[in-house]
């Protein structure tokens, strides 16, 4: 049986070699069977070597067969090229998340590790396609196994927003770390001295991890952006340590028992078969399918035996123990941005704890915890890596990060995560219906009356607590596909935040999908690049209103947005939402709560050493109690056009008027919907379950008639 693996790899190289990858070479390795390589450039320098004729012979490079070059036109490569890459990713874009699993990582292995005498070198997946324009360099840095193929499940995601570049080193290599070290730094160099003004990304797995931070301990002036996974500078403190001696000990009849042993310190075997299950398949088929998953990985789990063999396993522990060591007496020269990645339930390296200590070892480290994973996080179920840099802001093209230009559109799977998982119990007690209003003044259920080219401005009420927000960016994506860029409060977007809760939640999937600190510049940004920008002028005061303020416009008095909009030729859409007392009672507001002992202090405090937007803005922790639940309602009123008014509305008093026209625009929306919320038939959610079970998806659930 002939199998085969696909491969785009830089050109070979050697650990002392001065060269800089000039191309990448797809290398097609068949079983038993010859292989080739096809090269972009017309001729391939090689460690400094002479140019090679088409056909000759470059040595191994992942296999133990031979591989040789081919020649085609620079021209051509040059317009296929300029032609699949992309200025920016569409809409609900296809990430292939969940396409591959951890067998795929076991099956692909199983060519990685044919020996070859050759040493470490970089190798570029062919998955990831080609990325964005200037996007970033991503180098991954392996954990003990070394085949370099941990992001096997994230390669098509990662390979839109970066050339993915991954360090593979043999089974059979002895190389010191400190070689490795200077190994890789070679090429952070090479990419620095070729683009100063990218970032540089070093994702380090474990072992990787060390080598990351001693990399960039070595480079402090280089900009690098450091991923650390489970990183193994704890291994002083790891549950690996009695195993030297034992594995040192063991007879060579009894060391297949060990990829079995590893496979289950390593990581959790369940997390690693629901990889490519539907989280929306009903309990029974789902059971069904990872009964299959498991039935089918565990015998894989041999195949461990053959990417770590004993002599490998005891020189990979005896390199950790070097590394971690190395790394964690450098940590004081790290100036780079590190993100670390921390599993809840590793069992072979205390992750949880390391990770707090490096946060403050660290001068700029920030921590993300997944408490349900295991060791090896990115071959687990519910990990996507770039959700995870994009959630918290970790991914830029220059040495500052833009809430604008840096930003990705959200994936389908991110789509279906977001508002299956983490708001699926609002959006669907919520059940949200929307109505929009044509040019005649006409009100159509759906988002018809909304304009589908931007620059628009969505203006409207802030409900309790933010609650209408997710329904509403929902259904602007399943509608119109057209996502909407929220302007959030700073505080979301500070370090305060960050340290209430270090798991990746429903602050970092705001960012996901978009939202932006309030900030003048970049409301510029955004309406000069045309998008669709939702409002809400009364801010956090008005979503954390007191008893009595339900559906009251808390706004200020200044009409700046409405000069902004001018300028772009804006279409402003005014907008009231209603609902928030049909799903929560108010059992204590901010003013009540201030008056609680120790509570009230508490909260001064924190409001005083906050981000403010606002004079005298506190922060409001209202006490709620849910209740049986109603329904969501958002009416988006005629829209006003901008387009030609920009030097009447520098007149203040223009810009006023229309300032009032939009705030009574949304007023009157919301008078509507409080009205005629009473005549639809199914605002009960009893009503609503049982219409959805028996007929019709939940946006399709009728309403009243408008």
């Amino acid at each position: 049986m002939t199998s085969s693996v696909i491969f785009r790899v830089s050109p070979y190289l050697a650990l002392n070699s001065q060269f800089r990858p000039r191309c990448r070479l797809q290398a097609k390795s068949s079983v038993g069977g010859d292989s080739t390589v096809s090269s972009s450039p017309e001729s391939v320098v090689l460690n400094g070597a002479p140019p090679m004729e088409e056909r000759e012979k470059v040595g191994p490079l992942t296999g133990g067969n031979e591989y040789a070059v081919s020649k085609i036109e620079v021209v051509e490569k040059k317009k296929k090229v300029e032609k699949e890459a992309k200025e920016s990713l569409a809409v609900l874009w296809d990430d292939a998340y969940r396409t591959k699993s951890v067998k795929d990582y076991l099956e692909l292995a199983r060519f990685m590790i044919r020996p070859d005498g050759g040493p470490p070198r970089w190798f570029c997946p062919v998955e990831c396609g080609h990325p964005l324009n200037d996007s970033p360099v991503l180098l991954f840095l392996p954990g003990l196994d070394g085949t370099g193929l941990g992001l096997i499940l994230h390669h098509e995601a990662l390979g839109r927003a970066f050339e993915v570049r991954s360090l593979h080193i043999p089974v059979y290599d002895r190389t010191p770390f400190e070689d490795l070290v200077t190994f890789v730094e070679k090429t952070v160099k090479a990419e620095y001295d070729s683009s100063p003004r990218k970032p540089i990304y070093l994702v380090g797995d474990s072992f990787g991890g060390c080598l990351a931070l001693a990399v960039a301990s070595r480079n402090p002036t280089i900009d690098l952006v450091v991923l650390l996974v489970n990183p193994a500078t704890s291994f002083g403190r790891s549950q690996l340590q009695p195993l030297l001696p034992l594995l040192e000990a063991m007879p060579d009849g009894l060391h297949f028992t060990v990829p079995y042993l590893l496979s289950f310190i390593m990581g959790d075997p369940v997390k690693m078969a629901t990889i490519n299950i539907d989280n929306m398949l009903p309990p029974r088929v789902a059971l069904e399918q990872l009964s299959t998953n498991l039935t089918s990985l565990l015998p894989r789990l041999s195949g461990l035996a053959d990417i770590i063999p004993r002599e490998t396993l005891l020189w990979k522990l005896k390199l950790l123990k070097s590394a971690a060591s190395y790394a964690n007496s450098r940590l004081h020269a790290v100036k780079a941005e590190v993100l670390v990645l921390a599993s809840g339930k590793d069992n072979m390296l205390p992750s949880h704890d390391e990770a707090r200590r490096l946060t403050n070892s660290l001068k700029n480290c920030r921590v993300r915890y997944f408490k349900d994973n295991g060791h090896t996080l990115l071959l687990e179920d519910g990990i996507n890596l770039l959700t995870i840099i994009k959630g918290t802001h970790t991914y830029r093209r220059r040495r500052r990060h833009d809430y604008v230009l840096d930003f990705l559109p959200p994936s389908m799977s991110e789509y279906k995560t977001a508002f299956n998982q983490v708001v699926g119990l609002v959006r669907t007690a919520s059940s949200s219906v929307l109505f929009s209003t044509l040019e005649d003044g006409k009100i159509v259920r759906g988002l018809s009356g909304v304009p589908s080219e931007g620059p628009v401005l969505l203006v409207g009420y802030h409900m309790l607590m933010g609650l209408e927000l997710f329904s509403l960016v929902e259904e602007f994506l399943r509608e119109k596909n057209i996502i909407v860029r929220g302007i959030a409060h700073p505080m979301l977007f500070s370090s305060k935040i960050e340290d209430l809760s270090s798991e990746f939640g429903l602050i970092d999937w705001v960012k996901v999908f978009g939202a932006v600190p309030v900030a003048g510049s970049n409301l510029f940004k955004l309406l000069s690049t045309k998008s669709h920008v939702v409002l809400y002028p009364g801010g956090a005061r008005e979503a954390n209103h007191n008893k009595g303020e339900e559906y009251k416009l808390i706004w200020p008095d200044q009409p700046e947005f409405v000069r902004m909009a001018a300028r772009f030729g804006a279409t402003i859409v005014p907008f009231g939402t209603v609902g928030e007392d049909d799903i929560t009672n108010m059992i204590l507001d901010n003013n009540e709560v201030m008056k609680i002992p120790f509570v009230g202090d508490y909260i001064k405090k924190y409001s005083r050493d906050n981000i403010r937007v606002r004079e005298n803005e506190a922060v409001s922790v209202p006490v709620l109690l849910p209740r049986i639940p109603g329904r969501f309602y958002y009416l988006f009123g005629k829209p006003i056009e901008t387009r030609g008014r920009y030097e009447s509305l520098k007149d203040r008093e223009n810009a006023n008027e229309l300032y009032l026209q939009v705030k009574s625009g949304v007023e009157n929306c919301i008078a509507y919907l409080l009205k005629k919320r009473e005549e639809d038939p199914y605002r009960n959610i009893v009503d609503r379950t049982v219409h959805r079970a028996l007929h019709s998806p939940l946006h399709e659930i009728p309403t009243f008639e408008p």
